[in-house]
This record gives C-alpha cells, structure tokens and sequence, in this order.
C-alpha cells in the first residue's frame, strides 16, 4: 500500500511538472526564444505578458503577435519601438505626451520592452498617481492605466471615453493571504 501510495504521488508530481512546461524532442527547439544564453533548450517560450495588452494592441499582425512573444526582453525594443510608435499615433493622432510627460517615441520606448519592473523598497503599483511601474499588485486597474497614458493626454483627462474600460474590481474580492488570488467561482 505504501509503494502504490508512493507511485501516485510520484505520477502526480510528474503530471504537474508536465503542464507547466511545452516538451519537444526536437534539438533546434526553443534556441531562438527564451532567453537561452546561446544554448539548445527543451522549451518554447508561449506568452510574453510583464504588461497586459501591450502586445494585443501596438501589434498588427499575428505574426508581430507571435515574434514578440519569443523575443528576449533585451532585443525587443530595437525590434518592435518603431512599429510602436507608428501604431500609438494611429489610434490617437492627437497625441503629443502622456499624463507622465512621456511623448510618443518614450511611451513606446517603454512598452515596446515588455518586463514588469518591480521596486524592492517601495510600494508597488502599476500607477497609483504617484508611483509608477514600480511592479503590480493584483488589485491594479491595469488597463485603465495603459488607456490613460494612450488616449488620456498630458492631464489624464483628454478623451474620457477612451481612458477607461469601465471594470472598476475584480469580480470577487481577493484574500488578503497568500495565495491571495480570489476564489474560482
């Protein structure tokens, strides 16, 4: 009974290991994504996500989709800055600098470099009107923020229909311990 109870937490703990990674027996992949340092890796890179939506929003194509995904947070400004910029000034013409002072070419600077910068010492927030990007908490209205440094104008206040998606909370309150998440419905 002991080596059956054994063998199932063994298989357990082998399923779980299984569904956070992407296997492949293929030795070229994963070498050009992932961050690798130059050396063959079991594994592909899936999702790039320190900020949400950025990638959905300031690329077009799939394919720019997919590329940015794979890109090693180091390289993806000089790849993906341009394209950035262009899209920015499409979706609002009339932007010349954000509620942080940013104009385009350092908005697009910053998020074309998809990491979530987190402060050791301080508070951590998206933006809370003072802190900015000095990491994420869960409560963060995130997309509020990112509308807001788009379409918000140097006060925040340009374009009020644009600079908010409405959803105000979470729709269940998070716990206030660890794992702090809410509770699945």
């Amino acid at each position: 009974m002991k080596i059956i109870n054994t063998l199932k937490v063994i298989a357990l703990s082998g399923a779980m290991v299984l569904s956070f990674a992407q296997c492949s027996d293929d030795d070229d992949a994963g070498t050009t994504g992932g961050g690798n340092n130059g050396t063959a890796a079991k594994y592909m890179q899936e999702d790039q996500m320190g900020r949400p939506a950025v990638n959905t929003v300031f690329n077009a194509t799939a394919m720019n989709k997919d590329l940015f995904n794979v890109t090693t947070p180091s390289q993806m400004g000089a790849t993906f800055q341009t394209d950035f910029e262009a899209r920015l000034l499409a979706l609002n013409a009339g932007y010349t600098t954000n509620a942080l002072g940013q104009d385009a070419t350092a908005l697009t600077s910053l998020l074309a470099s998809d990491v979530l910068n987190v402060s050791t010492t301080g508070t951590t927030t998206f933006f809370d009107g003072t802190n900015v990007l000095t990491g994420r908490a869960l409560a963060d209205d995130v997309i509020d923020v990112e509308l807001l440094l788009i379409f918000g104008g140097p006060m925040g206040t340009d374009n009020p229909g644009l600079t908010s998606d409405n959803v105000d909370a979470n729709d269940k309150a998070f716990l206030s311990s660890f794992p702090y998440l809410a509770a699945p419905h």
